[in-house]
């Protein structure tokens, strides 16, 4: 098994556990993270973020289907199954993620999913009339920034880069 694969799968084991630190393990120093929820989240940002919702899921299931991965990148596809906090709602969000490894660990992490699809499971009828719009996206992006912000703002051993 190829040692990126290890470092993929030991990832998405410690997501399953909400195990942030071990998650961060996987991660270069100067990781650039990337979704259509947060952006662009660079080093700290991003340990911060996995911590954030490690630490706020009281429900969360992860699992992980397809791994490969090689010298240079891996992908994944994964799916997380959580209660929304804010309405109580369930969402069930399918995630395709891209890698690049440098040094062993994660440089480059991309995730990518439908926000259309995650507003009207997240937000309920709201979300289904006004997720397609970009307003709509802007406001779910800026309130999921802020509250990483809020984070960091509470946990300054995340020294952001």
């Amino acid at each position: 098994m190829h040692d990126n694969l290890v470092t993929i799968e030991s990832f998405y084991t410690a997501f399953e556990g909400r195990d942030h630190a071990a998650m961060a393990a996987c991660y270069h120093q100067d990781v650039h993270f990337t979704d259509p929820m947060f952006g662009d989240l660079h080093g700290d940002e991003a340990r911060a973020m996995w911590h954030m919702l490690c630490d706020q899921a009281t429900d969360l299931r992860v699992t992980y289907t397809v791994v490969e991965a090689d010298d240079r990148s891996g992908s994944a596809r994964w799916e997380a199954v959580y209660t929304f906090g804010p309405t109580g709602r369930k969402v069930h969000n399918r995630i395709d993620s891209t890698f690049g490894f440098s040094d062993g660990t994660i440089i480059r992490h991309i995730d990518t999913f439908n926000l259309w699809k995650w507003m009207r499971m997240a937000l309920g009828t709201s979300g289904a009339l006004a997720g397609w719009s970009g307003f709509a996206q802007t406001k779910v992006r800026t309130t999921a920034r802020n509250g990483l912000d809020r984070f960091l703002k509470d946990h300054p051993e995340y020294t952001t880069n």
